[in-house]
């Protein structure tokens, strides 16, 4: 058999025939459905509402690790800050991972401005209408390449991100492992085949959003509310619980720490990480492998007893990284003015919320000092 539906859908088909395509003819005949699907159901999203290059870029990378909604603010106030390449070019680092406070894998940011400086020596500040170009800047796979060419510039060139071959592999009930890199690349060559030329920037973000919202990556996919309910074999087969197939993950690293939020008058006690490794270059509260007492706590800071004027527990925390998991016990410490420590510096603590960008990991003790419990310690 071999049957062309094209963008049109499936139409009048069978159910026999319907069952009998290829993988090429049941995407292509996805095509129609899906595009139709997107217009009527696509999210308003404020990346969308001027997909420039730069947009388009900036909130693809925001979005990798982070929820929709979560970016919506992040990607506001950075656009104010930073609105366009040659901003993002100059701006300071400390100044630049502010912004991306809260967003985590601290590198994408730097990256970015890398990127942005080679964009504007190389391509006088606009990102290349080039799919292999764009593979040339730092931080740009195939992913964020072939987002920023099909939405920006209408290029006919797949972004395969995991809500995609959520979709795809449900569709064809491939029982491949997603997460090799063989699978990936096929899956590019495959819709690369089939995509609409003249609409290269709607599916993709079809597909997106069709996983992000329909074939959803936690719990069962709504089926019923799908537009692609009768192309797809995982459906037919009863295979949409075991799809997509994920090779089991190495188990993290358990690692004990203690953190210390410490206070000195309007000062807080801040460190910075070292150049390699997790949460490279960036600012800290300081703290330590294992968990100390209160003895160990006094000498690992360089703290004479008599300067502390209060020293409280307080509740442990973990926080998850790719790898590694931090399962960590917390002190808040009160100095008396004019104590000092041997470990990292003291910042006003105004400059320090301004200025300073502290990861995630920190915030279950960091808002002892910034945030909400601010204060309640030693009232």
């Amino acid at each position: 058999m071999n049957m062309d539906y094209g963008v049109y859908g499936i139409m009048g088909a069978s159910e026999q025939e319907v069952m009998c395509l290829s993988a090429k003819e049941r995407m292509r005949a996805a095509a129609g459905p899906l595009l139709s699907w997107y217009r009527e159901n696509a999210r308003s999203l404020p990346w969308r509402e001027e997909p420039t290059p730069y947009h388009v870029w900036i909130s693809e990378i925001m979005l990798q690790q982070t929820r929709v909604e979560a970016v919506k603010e992040y990607y506001r106030r950075f656009l104010e800050a930073l609105p366009d390449i040659y901003a993002l070019a100059r701006v300071p680092e400390e100044r630049l991972l502010k912004l991306w406070e809260g967003l985590g894998y601290y590198n994408r940011a730097r990256n970015l401005k890398k990127a942005a400086g080679e964009t504007v020596n190389r391509y006088g500040g606009n990102l290349p209408a080039s799919y292999t170009e764009l593979l040339s800047l730092p931080g740009i796979g195939s992913y964020t390449a072939g987002a920023i060419v099909s939405i920006a510039y209408g290029i006919p060139e797949p972004a395969v991100d995991g809500n995609v071959l959520r979709v795809v592999s449900r569709l064809l009930a491939d029982m491949e492992d997603v997460l090799k890199q063989s699978v990936k690349k096929r899956t590019e060559d495959l819709i690369r085949s089939v995509m609409p030329q003249d609409a290269a920037g709607d599916y993709n973000q079809a597909l997106m959003e069709i996983g992000a919202l329909v074939c959803v990556p936690n719990g069962p996919p709504h089926c019923d509310e799908c537009p692609l309910e009768r192309l797809c074999l995982a459906k037919e087969e009863g295979k949409t619980g075991l799809i997509p197939v994920k090779a089991p993950k190495k188990a993290r690293v358990i690692e004990e720490r203690t953190i210390f939020a410490v206070e000195r008058g309007n000062q807080v006690l801040l460190g910075k990480r070292p150049g390699k490794g997790l949460l490279a270059g960036l600012y800290e509260l300081p703290g330590t492998e294992g968990y100390l007492n209160e003895e160990e706590i006094l000498d690992w800071l360089g703290v004479k007893g008599e300067d502390v004027e209060l020293l409280e527990g307080l509740p442990e925390a973990k926080h998850i990284f790719s790898h590694v998991e931090w399962r960590m016990k917390g002190y808040y410490i009160l100095l008396r003015e004019g104590a000092g420590t041997t470990v990292g510096f003291f910042a006003d603590k105004e400059k320090a919320q301004e200025a300073y960008a502290l990861p995630g990991a920190f915030q279950a003790y960091a808002k002892y000092l910034f945030g909400e419990e601010t204060g309640k310690l030693h009232r």
